[in-house]
């Protein structure tokens, strides 16, 4: 980040908790040179941010970093301005980065500050979780092509996904005898099924591109991600 001082030991970091009931968070401090403060606050995709700053030194700003970055910012106040608005593109924890320029930090500059956040909005992914389908314990029901010879002729199944969150979940498939496989995700990946000394079968998963390729013997199953995460 051109101009910015980012020397990686002289950033700090804190958890911002909201109170319960509350959507937004009020930080009063203050930074001086080269210190850098990283406020990290956890929300989902599609929930809206607002965050806004005010501060007594003009050469102080916050970058905005999406969940697993660490330098590269999703929205840059020195070019920007201190405030953002706008929708969440994923899941994870954000950070709202507090830095002054590196002009000013040579200076060893002092910047008093006021910064707001505030979250709103459910979420795509969490949505998906709390919804579910009218007389069902199903979060989403539908079909998927699956597969009862190997591969060589496909049809379609019926399916009830419960959803954990996190991509973590059961979705139960209904074959076409009437009987039913239940797959468990953990975090997006298919770790297995509802095994029985009846019904045994080698398992086995893949991904292709967005979709799960779950092997139970000779049963095939093909399942989204749309199908564990929603949205």
């Amino acid at each position: 980040m051109p101009g910015v001082a980012t020397a990686q030991d002289e950033i700090r970091s804190e958890r911002v908790r909201f109170e319960q009931g509350a959507t937004s968070a009020v930080v009063e401090a203050s930074i001086q040179g080269y210190e850098i403060v990283d406020y990290v606050l956890s929300a989902s995709a599609g929930q809206y941010m607002n965050v806004s700053m005010a501060t007594d030194n003009t050469a102080s700003y916050f970058n905005l970093l999406a969940p697993g970055e660490t330098d590269v910012a999703m929205y840059v106040g020195s070019v920007e301005g201190n405030q953002y608005e706008g929708a969440l593109p994923a899941d994870g924890d954000y950070r709202v980065r507090v830095y002054v320029m590196r002009s000013a930090a040579r200076r060893n500059e002092v910047a008093n500050y006021r910064l707001e956040m505030i979250i709103t909005g459910t979420g795509v992914r969490q949505a998906a979780v709390d919804a579910k389908v009218a007389g069902t314990d199903y979060h989403a029901t539908g079909m998927v092509p699956c597969s009862m010879d190997g591969g060589e002729r496909k049809g379609s199944c019926a399916f009830g996904v419960q959803r954990e969150g996190n991509g973590n979940g059961m979705v139960t498939v209904t074959k076409p005898d009437g009987r039913t496989r239940t797959i468990f995700f953990e975090s997006g990946q298919a770790t297995g099924y509802d095994f029985s000394q009846a019904d045994p079968g080698e398992f086995s998963a893949s991904k292709e591109s967005d979709v799960s390729i779950v092997r139970i013997g000779r049963e095939v199953y093909e399942i989204p991600d749309a199908v564990i995460y929603g949205g």
